[in-house]
C-alpha cells in the first residue's frame, strides 16, 4: 500500500507540469495585451510607445515564450509567485488573504451536502416505495437538474429578501464572533453543496439497496439481528465505498463551483478574485489561480484511489497490494 501511495505520488509530478504548461499555453493565446491593462483609458492618453514597450521588457514580456515560463517555472518552484499586473501585490498575499474563506465554503457545502445526503439516502433505502422515497427520488432529479447560481438566486430571494433571516450577500469577519459569522456563509454554503446532496442521496438510495438485497444480509437478518444493526452495520458500512469515490469526485467540483457562487452572493473568496483578474487580462494571477484548482482535481483523484483500496480488500491496484499477485 505504501509503494502504491508513493507511486501515485511521484506520478503527480508530470502530471502538474503538464497541466500547469497548458495553462500557460492557453493564457498565451488569449487575446490582449496585459500591459495596456494596466492603465486606465486617461491614463493611456498620457503614456508613450516608448515607456510601455519599457514596460513590457521589465516584465520580460517581450522574452520567447519557452524562456518566460521556465522563468516563471523557476521563480514559482522556490516560492515567488510573482505580482499581480493589476494591483502590483504579490500574488501570496492576494492567496493568503482570500484562500481561508474560499476553504471555509467549500468545508461547509461539503459537510451539509454530506451529512443530508447520507441522512436522506439511508432514509430512502430504509422507506423504499413509500412516499418519502418517491419524495426524495424527484428532489435528487431536480437537485441535479437545476445549476447552482439559479438554487442560490432562489436562497436569496426566500431567506434574505422575502424572510430577511440571512444577509444576501458580503463577507466580512470584523467585530463578528464565529456565529455571527457563519450567517454570511449559510446561504452559499447551501447553493453550493445542493447538487452533492441530491447526487449523493441518490447514489446512497442505490448503493444501500444493492449491499441490502446481497445472500449476507439476508443471512444476518435470518439469524435474527436488529433491523438497525442490519441497516448500518451490514448495508451502510458495506456500501460506504462507492459513496466515498462520489464524494471526494465531487470536491473538486465544489471548489470550482465556488468561482460562480461567490459572484451570486459577492462572497470575498479565491472565485471572485479569479473572474476579476480574467476580466482585467491578470494573467499572472489567473495562472496561479487555476493551476492551484487542477493541482486540487489531481490530488482528489489520487485520494479517490487510495480510499478504494482502503475500504475494499478485494481491489487490486497494480501489484503492490497482493505482493504482485493477481
Amino acid at each position: 500500500m505504501l509503494k502504491y501511495f508513493i507511486t501515485r505520488l511521484l506520478l503527480l509530478v508530470p502530471m502538474i507540469l503538464l497541466i500547469n504548461f497548458l495553462v500557460f499555453l492557453a493564457l498565451e493565446m488569449t487575446p490582449g495585451d496585459p500591459v495596456t491593462a494596466m492603465f486606465s483609458p486617461e491614463m493611456m492618453a498620457t503614456v508613450s510607445e516608448a515607456d510601455m514597450e519599457a514596460l513590457r521588457e521589465s516584465l520580460g514580456l517581450n522574452d520567447p515564450f519557452f524562456i518566460r515560463y521556465v522563468k516563471w517555472l523557476g521563480r514559482f518552484v522556490r516560492g515567488d509567485m510573482g505580482y499581480s499586473m493589476i494591483t502590483g501585490r504579490p500574488i501570496s498575499e492576494i492567496i493568503y488573504s482570500l484562500l481561508p474563506a474560499t476553504i471555509r465554503l467549500a468545508l461547509a457545502a461539503l459537510l451539509i451536502s454530506t451529512i443530508a445526503g447520507l441522512l436522506f439516502g439511508i432514509i430512502c433505502s430504509i422507506k423504499q416505495n413509500t412516499w418519502i422515497d418517491y419524495f426524495f427520488s424527484v428532489f435528487g432529479v431536480i437537485g441535479v437538474s437545476v445549476p447552482e447560481f439559479f438554487i442560490g438566486i432562489i436562497l436569496i430571494m426566500v431567506f434574505a429578501i422575502n424572510l430577511g433571516w440571512l444577509p444576501a450577500q458580503g463577507r466580512t469577519d470584523i467585530g463578528l464572533n464565529v456565529f455571527q459569522s457563519l450567517r454570511f456563509l449559510i446561504l452559499p454554503a447551501i447553493s453550493l453543496g445542493f447538487v452533492l446532496t441530491a447526487a449523493l442521496t441518490r447514489y446512497t438510495r442505490n448503493s444501500m439497496l444493492d449491499v441490502l438485497n446481497q445472500n449476507h444480509v439476508k443471512t444476518a437478518r435470518a439469524k435474527g439481528l436488529p433491523e438497525w444493526k442490519v441497516y448500518f452495520k451490514h448495508g451502510f458500512r458495506n456500501s460506504l465505498m462507492p459513496i466515498s469515490v462520489l464524494i471526494c469526485v465531487r470536491l473538486p467540483i465544489i471548489i470550482s463551483g465556488s468561482v460562480i457562487i461567490e459572484q451570486v452572493f459577492g462572497y470575498a473568496g479565491i472565485g471572485t478574485r479569479l473572474l476579476h483578474a480574467i476580466n482585467n487580462n491578470d494573467y499572472q494571477l489567473v495562472l496561479v489561480i487555476i493551476f492551484m484548482m487542477s493541482v486540487v482535481s489531481l490530488l482528489a483523484s489520487m485520494l479517490i484511489d487510495i480510499i478504494t483500496a482502503m475500504l475494499d480488500p478485494r481491489v487490486r491496484i497494480g501489484a503492490g497490494l497482493n505482493g504482485g499477485r493477481n
